[in-house]
């Protein structure tokens, strides 16, 4: 089934040196930018991380120092891919998990303040574990009825980009009321949305601020221990720190009664997009104490 865009929708995966957000670089990323037309963009690139990549990564992936030896920097390609991805959505498989946030740092060590926070992000391998639940080989056998190693090589990102858009493409045509109703199923539950801000609200499985979850969405409560509510009678939501000796506390208490945790946590070895949010409400707060 056609996915129905709004905004073009960028299907992409990585390949890293690891899968430490702080430490760890991206040596290739490829990405199918896909237009509300229709029309299919397709972008793949080796990086060299500045890095010695290890021999357990190359046995993974195929991709070796001497691969990426003259290819260019992630901080040289920045400037080009964020005018690539400004004004989409994102797909991927485990992508909320890791491959967004490890994006967003490498754009933030490059000095781009690349905002997904106002991007739908669509992650594959959620709908599938929500709907089926089990990794990429097992979605591709149960969506497209072939075996992945038949189609693609293992562990390279631009063979498993094609992939997840096969499958993400699969998935649209599998949770129809029509199919599933054709295969004897209720199809109460089962139908996926031909939306990707509804894909990407059903992809979400937790409430992290940012990406590495030490700031989390809660409800707002008055000084009675009361939850506050909106105008339509629903509660009022606001950041809670998610770790440490301040786990529990809203971000905007304890910015106004310890305001060197903020000063610690810039300091400290916390993801670039971990600071960059906790910046963002330290500056919002403050105007309001202006107004």
């Amino acid at each position: 089934m056609k996915l129905e865009l709004k905004r073009p929708l960028v299907v992409f995966d990585l390949e890293t040196t690891g899968l430490d957000l702080v430490k760890d670089r991206i040596i290739q990323i490829s990405f199918i930018k896909v237009l509300p037309t229709g029309e299919e963009q397709r972008g793949n690139y080796l990086i060299n991380p500045e890095c010695h990549i290890s021999p357990v990564i190359t046995q993974l992936t195929g991709i070796s120092d001497d691969d990426v030896r003259d290819k260019p920097t992630f901080r040289q390609l920045a400037s080009k891919l964020s005018a690539t991805f400004q004004g989409c959505d994102f797909a991927g498989f485990n992508s909320n998990h890791f491959d967004i946030p490890l994006l967003a740092e490498e754009f933030l060590r490059a000095g781009i303040d690349f905002d997904f926070s106002r991007c739908s992000l669509v992650d594959v391998q959620t709908i599938f574990h929500k709907m089926e639940r089990r990794n990429l080989a097992a979605a591709y056998k149960f969506y497209c009825g072939r075996k992945m190693e038949d189609d693609f090589t293992a562990h390279r990102a631009d063979e498993d980009t094609e992939a997840t858009w096969r499958v993400l493409q699969a998935q649209l045509d599998y949770y129809t009321e029509e199919h599933q109703r054709s295969m004897g199923e209720d199809p109460e539950g089962r139908i996926l949305p031909n939306d990707v801000k509804e894909l990407s609200d059903f992809s979400r499985v937790n409430d992290n601020v940012d990406f590495a979850g030490r700031i989390v969405w809660g409800e707002a409560k008055d000084t009675k221990g009361n939850v506050i509510l909106d105008a339509n009678g629903q509660p009022v939501k606001t950041e809670y720190f998610n770790f440490g000796k301040h786990k529990g506390k809203t971000v905007a208490d304890v910015l106004r009664f310890d305001p060197g945790y903020y000063a610690w946590i810039l300091a400290g070895d916390f993801t670039y997009n971990t600071k960059q949010v906790l910046t963002r409400i330290r500056l919002r707060e403050a105007q309001k104490n202006k107004a």
